[in-house]
């Protein structure tokens, strides 16, 4: 009855016990206000909400809500969470919030007769925190509910930890799992949802027990995805994290020769020059994200990766960005192998949010701005990881004579018991520096040049160049790890594969030519060329 008569912003009189029809507030707003505080007993005639005056009836007397909890700290959290989450039409008003009821019925439920200052809802919250926080096993919660239950018959508490993940869900702590074929190839995602085998090997989706599926549908690994916009709308439901997302721009540092922070630095600075659109709203954000593998058996004995990908914003300020609470678990990718060239294929969830994020944005609500509704777009700076790690985030082999990813194609590299080692340090150092003509590290002088530098358009035309390979770990597409000593096994540019080709097994003799241009003829020797292998963008 009341949403038509609601002004030009979405906002109307609140007729709570507390704000008595003097404070308005949006919808949501207001919805939560009545379920905490009750409504107005004496508001009889609602004339601020529309009603006839002379149709109100003395006998439909709204009651106040007797089982509010006053000190209850969940309602804040979910006002913040409806106020953010309500749709936003081009009116202003905002849709029904029946999937919260749920929500709302055990934040006004009493745990215990009597205890009027501990919800349901708030008791459950803190103990699912508690079994994160002590590695609490499933089995062992539900256990733990059922001694509950029987110590205290009258408790109202959810049966089971399933019951609990389903309410918690509606506070937007849930994910989807996506299930990937065993090799690695594609996600039954999207297109591929409702397949039954893989779109590429054709291999299964479901676990097989002699050529036949078991009693029950098991597929062989479930991709855990954290959706980010939710999570991204959050920061932005409170006052306080709110004006947080705006640090970057009030306190940067005002040095150009101090750099406190990521918005000092001159890759932000850069970005902001190319995309001055969106450096122009404050509001939006700016990720990085992190990748590695782990073992989450704790037991080195069992060989098993699994890598979480993480995600932080670097709108907070440098004393929260790192914080563990700030930071966003974003994809759980299933082992017992790491993803290796097969990241993409774990990545796309979060490369298609990204996208969406960046290219059309998503209706957001700042608690910072009168709880305004404003476009909220997301961009992908850079990516922190180790070497290993940036090899299957980028795709640029992590071994091999060419492994630089800055040195590109003019990488120094040399043979070393086997192993292939990276020197040339010394180019990046001034011409006349001391160190280039120091004989002490390995009786040579230093006479070249720091490497290329390679624009964008000579890397697209080296892309342009790499032959596009099948996804996935099928042995019938090169999936197998070869054996070491295998006359076909012998390759580069493979992650995954330690082995060299024979032709770089074979040494690479410098000519005396090449050392006379480089002036390093005093320490050519024949013992230098049978002990040593070099393999340098000369010798190409």
């Amino acid at each position: 009855m009341a949403k038509p008569h609601v002004n030009d912003r979405g906002f109307i009189r609140c007729p709570c016990n507390r704000c008595i029809n003097n404070a308005q507030h949006q919808l949501e707003v207001l919805e939560t206000h009545i379920h905490r505080f009750g409504f107005m007993s004496d508001y009889i005639e609602w004339i601020y909400h529309g009603e006839n005056v002379n149709a109100a009836s003395s006998s439909n007397v709204p009651q106040p809500n007797s089982g509010v909890h006053d000190r209850d700290e969940m309602f804040e959290v979910l006002e913040d969470i409806i106020s953010n989450d309500a749709e936003v039409d081009q009116l202003g008003s905002q849709s029904s919030n029946v999937q919260y009821d749920d929500l709302f019925t055990a934040l006004n439920s009493e745990l215990y007769p009597g205890v009027s200052s501990f919800s349901s809802l708030n008791f459950l919250v803190k103990l699912m925190h508690l079994k994160v926080m002590n590695k609490w096993t499933n089995k062992s919660f539900d256990e733990l509910l059922k001694l509950l239950k029987l110590a205290f018959p009258k408790i109202d508490l959810v049966e089971s930890h399933y019951e609990a993940k389903r309410l918690m869900t509606k506070m937007g702590l849930g994910y989807q799992s996506i299930h990937v074929c065993k090799n690695d190839c594609a996600l039954f995602w999207n297109e591929n949802s409702m397949s039954e085998t893989c779109p590429v090997c054709s291999e299964s989706r479901w676990k097989m027990q002699e050529g036949r599926r078991t009693g029950k549908n098991v597929p062989h690994k479930v991709l855990r995805y954290f959706p980010l916009a939710p999570r991204l709308k959050r920061l932005f439901a409170t006052l306080k994290t709110a004006k947080l997302m705006r640090w970057h721009q009030a306190g940067k540092s005002t040095d150009d020769n101090v750099m406190r922070h990521p918005v000092d630095g001159r890759a932000w600075k850069d970005f902001d020059r190319k995309h001055p659109e969106f450096a122009d709203d404050v509001r939006n954000v700016r990720l990085g994200l992190a990748a590695d593998g782990f073992n989450p058996f704790n037991n080195m004995s069992i060989s098993y990766s699994m890598w979480p990908v993480v995600l932080t914003t670097y709108n907070l300020p440098p004393w929260l960005c790192m914080k563990p609470e700030y930071l966003m678990l974003s994809l759980l990718i299933p082992g017992p192998q790491s993803p290796g060239k097969d990241m993409d294929v774990f990545l796309r969830p979060l490369i298609e949010e990204l996208k969406e994020l960046w290219e059309n944005g998503i209706d957001t609500r700042d608690a910072g701005n009168d709880r305004k509704v404003f476009k909220m777009r997301a961009a992908l700076l850079w990516t922190v990881n180790d070497f290993p790690a940036r090899s299957s985030l980028s795709g640029w082999s992590g071994q091999g004579y060419k492994a630089c990813p800055t040195c590109n194609e003019d990488t120094p590299s040399m043979r070393v018991i086997g192993k292939t080692a990276y020197f040339g340090h010394r180019r990046f150092l001034p011409s006349t520096h001391r160190w280039r003509s120091n004989l002490d590290f390995d009786g040579r002088t230093e006479r070249k040049r720091p490497p290329r530098r390679f624009s964008s358009v000579d890397i697209m035309d080296q892309l342009r160049r790499v032959k596009t390979s099948i996804p996935g770990k099928h042995p019938n597409y090169g999936g197998v790890k070869r054996k070491r000593g295998d006359d076909d096994s012998r390759s580069t540019g493979n992650d995954d594969d330690d082995d060299v080709s024979e032709e770089d097994d074979e040494t690479v003799e410098e000519s005396a030519d090449e050392e006379t241009d480089e002036g390093n003829d005093d320490v050519d020797t024949e013992e230098d060329d049978d002990d040593r292998s070099y393999h340098t963008s000369d010798s190409d």
